[in-house]
């Protein structure tokens, strides 16, 4: 299946027409015969302009050749392709223009509107290509690569360099080019070429250009900003349906980007800020683009790991948690569902790590909470029968793991989901029952003498978390760990705990406020068993005296 994705016109689209080519001939360093190809292409549809392999090579090859004239090179190396200036004038524009307001642009920078109009015109080459059946001769392989040895061709280089403008970039220029780059580059995947093309492709020819597409990809979603999603995301998408693209983005830390994505919508700090982070629709594109991801979780044990190190699952609870547009709730409940169905047996993990597989990713769905979130939402009406499907499937998982779990394992799970929410699990009672529990086989030397469990560690790091009930919450844990494990409290100074607790007596949010001071005077008592004492003390006295009537 071919999805091709949207690119939406350039903003100069409407003086398109009215380029010159024999008078930009000599700028262009274009032949007598590029120039009449170019001038047909304009004049007959574009299906006529590729009715033949050697036709349709031949115009991407010269629109490749007019896109390196009109974007050359220029100043310094970054990588191995050099940094391309962009345009004067047209790069900044960022709204459609009228054809007056275009014409402009063309006669004042001629270069930059020839840029746009090749980016387009090869999306629109692209396009047609991938619409036609199978048993055409007239491919994106046909158009790209050489027929003799199967190599993509060079002139896609011009491509990349438009990825790197220097500068405020190009938004069309830079977001067509990489869509153009997608489609050529999984034309030649094994994925896309067994069994459909009638040609040899070297694979090995297209590993590293796409490499590269995905390490610029990487590069933007580093960036929380939705002009930098609105870059990506079209060609992100593109390149999921493509198995060998998905390995590679994962193996990139693409899981990670896209996780802090979808968890940064609902981000105590984005609230505050205007204009940041994903929109709506993007947030649906994003966690599209996780779903396709899981799909790889059955073939490979460092995607798994992927999905667990970068905290996915935590993300996917809180979108559901938080949105009510149905698609984005479908997508997300769909990646969960994935996750947690996901084996290892098909391929194993052939290091010595623990074995990741659906239990460990039901695990992490009941310690950030969603058996309740699911709860709620089975008696919710909803259009989507995938939903109700997904809801039902999960609810049955995650009641069967949930069976198998003891609190303190609940409670692991949900501080290694670093998802902490009121409940049970952060009482007096809970901590008086398992505190020493904090100590096990899977534990971190505190110094020769102490050896305490992770949890702890991972406490003191939420302590610092941008969501004020998060920090609120881990606030309350530590206290209570200070006050029922043996040596707490000097445990808690020698690995910073208290440093980190003192800063957020001065928080702006009171009840964080609050919970950090009780946190820090919890630490502050030195001998808790004459407080324990005088607690039962009062306890019993409170308590009325019960007559036995016989």
């Amino acid at each position: 299946m071919n999805l091709v994705v949207t690119l939406g016109p350039s903003p100069v689209a409407e003086c398109f027409s009215s380029i010159r080519w024999d008078i930009l001939r000599d700028k262009l360093r274009l032949t007598d015969e590029e120039r009449m190809i170019l001038k047909s292409a304009e004049e007959n549809p574009i299906d006529y302009t590729l009715s033949s392999t050697d036709d349709s090579s031949n115009y991407a090859r010269i629109l490749l050749k007019v896109l390196e004239q009109a974007s050359g090179p220029s100043g310094c190396v970054w990588g191995i392709y050099p940094i391309v200036i962009p345009s004067f004038q047209v790069s900044h524009v960022r709204k459609a223009l009228s054809k007056e307001e275009a014409l402009v642009l063309l006669h004042s920078d001629d270069m930059g509107v020839v840029t746009h109009y090749v980016v387009a015109k090869l999306y629109e080459v692209i396009t047609c290509l991938l619409e036609k059946t199978a048993r055409s001769s007239v491919t994106i392989t046909s158009s790209f690569y050489s027929y003799l040895d199967g190599v993509i061709i060079d002139i896609w280089k011009p491509l990349m360099r438009i990825l790197h403008l220097g500068g405020s970039g190009d938004a069309f220029a830079q977001r067509g080019s990489a869509v153009c780059l997608a489609y050529i580059f999984m034309a030649g995947c094994p994925s896309h070429t067994s069994g459909s093309s009638k040609m040899y492709i070297d694979y090995k020819s297209v590993e590293e250009p796409m490499q590269a597409l995905i390490s610029w990809i990487t590069s933007q979603l580093q960036s929380s900003s939705s002009a930098s999603l609105t870059l990506v995301i079209p060609t992100l998408t593109a390149l999921m349906n493509c198995p060998e693209a998905r390995l590679l983005f994962a193996n990139s830390g693409g899981i990670g980007y896209l996780s802090r994505h979808l968890r940064s919508k609902n981000s105590t700090m984005v609230k505050r800020l205007k204009d940041v982070g994903p929109s709506v629709q993007q947030l649906y594109e994003l966690c599209f683009c996780l779903w396709a991801l899981t799909y790889e979780c059955n073939k490979y044990p460092s995607v798994r790991s992927h999905f667990v190190r970068d905290g996915a699952v935590f993300s996917l609870v809180d979108l559901v948690a938080a949105h009510h547009r149905e698609k984005v709730v479908r997508v997300a409940l769909s990646s969960l569902r994935n996750l947690a169905e996901c084996s290892s047996d098909f391929v194993p993990d052939a290091s010595n790590r623990n074995v990741i597989n659906g239990s460990v990713f039901a695990g992490e769905m009941i310690g950030c909470g969603l058996m309740k979130y699911v709860e709620q939402m089975r008696n919710r009406q909803w259009k989507d029968p995938d939903i109700v499907d997904d809801l039902r499937a999960l609810n049955s998982i995650l009641h069967r793991n949930y069976k198998d779990m003891s609190t303190w394992d609940i409670y692991q799970a949900e501080v290694e989901s670093g998802h902490l929410d009121w409940g049970i699990l952060h009482t007096q009672k809970f901590f008086r029952e398992n505190a020493k529990r904090f100590e096990g086989s899977d534990v971190f030397a505190m110094d020769q003498f102490e050896d305490v469990h992770i949890e702890y560690q991972t406490l003191t790091v939420l302590a610092s978390s941008d969501d004020e009930d998060i920090a609120g919450v881990a606030c309350f844990d530590i206290g209570e760990f200070v006050r029922h494990y043996p040596n707490g409290r000097s445990i808690a100074k020698r690995i910073g705990t208290k440093d980190v607790i003192m800063k957020l007596i001065e928080h702006e949010n009171e009840e964080l406020r609050r919970h950090a001071l009780q946190c820090v005077s919890k630490m502050l008592v030195q001998n808790w068993e004459v407080l324990y004492h005088n607690e039962e003390l009062i306890e019993n006295a409170r308590k009325p005296e019960v007559v036995m009537l016989v």
